[in-house]
């Protein structure tokens, strides 16, 4: 999992608009980044998908990790993915990019 946090950091992070210029985050304790909370269920999804349709998988994600995050309500709407303010959900593309991306790597 190592490899896939420090691709995230390097990749995410560094152009997250909750990161100061060098990529530290800025998120408080009362706040959450979905993607390093759920980074190893992000993965694993991601690795278990075998389909083309990148939306399919969004609401896959969606359907296993939004639910059990703190900011979604009952009714399945996040008041931080309705703000744009979700990092799961804005860097959705980059994320699984950098996962396939550390998957091709021969390191």
């Amino acid at each position: 999992m190592d490899k896939y946090q420090k691709a995230i950091r390097e990749n995410v992070c560094a152009i997250c608009v909750d990161s100061t210029d060098h990529g530290a985050c800025t998120l408080t304790n009362k706040e959450t980044c979905a993607v390093q909370l759920y980074l190893p269920e992000i993965v694993d999804l991601v690795h278990k998908y075998d389909g083309k349709n990148l939306d399919e998988l969004k609401i896959l994600l969606r359907d296993k990790i939004c639910s059990h995050c703190r900011t979604s309500g009952d009714d399945g709407d996040c008041y931080l993915r309705e703000d744009a303010n979700c990092s799961l959900d804005r860097y959705y593309m980059l994320i699984v990019d950098v996962i396939k991306r550390v998957d091709e790597s021969p390191n």
